[in-house]
């Protein structure tokens, strides 16, 4: 997931909620390394119980994705951050990048 600054739990826990195709699976977060840091991620992983892994921009940029976006890249290193974070490692796609509010979500099995 990417997000804002400054983003609240309730806007990531929202934004997560509003396209998970199986809330009862394993849900991990994923995100760049910079913004696995901010407390509405911190907070939202808490509350839920959810992992939450931060990567590198360099990592991010590798993994090819449907949908880079050049001003992402200009602002954070890697043209990608949900899509990315969520192929990171291997995967299937399922959803791709959404935005919600404040929040970008991608989901990868």
């Amino acid at each position: 997931m990417g997000a804002r600054p400054g983003v609240g739990v309730a806007e990531v826990l929202a934004a997560v909620d509003a396209v998970l195709p199986d809330p009862a699976g394993e849900v991990r977060l994923a995100t760049l390394d910079a913004r696995a840091v901010e407390p509405g991620l911190v907070g939202a992983a808490a509350a839920r119980g959810w992992p939450l892994t931060g990567h590198p921009a360099a990592a991010l940029a590798a993994v090819p994705v449907p949908s880079p976006s050049a001003r992402v890249a200009a602002a954070v290193g890697t043209p990608s951050v949900a899509e990315a974070a969520a192929l990171l490692g291997g995967g299937t796609l399922l959803v791709g990048r959404t935005v919600v509010g404040r929040v970008t979500v991608a989901v990868a099995t």
